[in-house]
């Protein structure tokens, strides 16, 4: 059975709460990962909710999307990693690794489309 892409879910912990607070660093962050990975940035938008707080933000791409959201407050940040093609999930999150300072990493990987076998019917109720 083959696939259209994989999602990687990253929780990561024990992060400095200064690297998770700075907009700016975080999207460099991202944009750095994105091209570790080989994928190729469409757009991105990034918000930061104030002094000492947290970061959201998105890349799409042309292979799908990465997007993060942090915590400082708890050291913690949520990554998505949604990409197709040959795109290499772990070489972005090492980046990711590095420039966030991240002291530990839970993941979990999710095939998309699946494309080798016939999916069953669902009806909408």
């Amino acid at each position: 059975m083959s696939h259209l892409g994989e999602h990687l879910l990253a929780d990561l912990y024990d992060c400095p709460a200064a690297a998770l607070a700075d907009a700016a660093a975080v999207e460099r962050a991202l944009h750095a990962a994105a091209r570790a990975a080989g994928a190729h940035v469409l757009a991105g938008h990034f918000h930061h909710f104030g002094p000492g707080q947290g970061v959201t933000g998105v890349l799409l791409l042309a292979e799908s999307h990465i997007s993060i959201h942090t915590w400082p407050e708890h050291g913690y940040a949520a990554v998505d990693l949604f990409l197709c093609g040959q795109a290499a999930h772990q070489a972005a999150l090492a980046v990711l690794q590095q420039r966030l300072q991240v002291g530990r990493i839970e993941q979990r990987c999710v095939a998309r489309g699946n494309v080798g076998e016939t999916a069953p019917v669902r009806h909408a109720i």
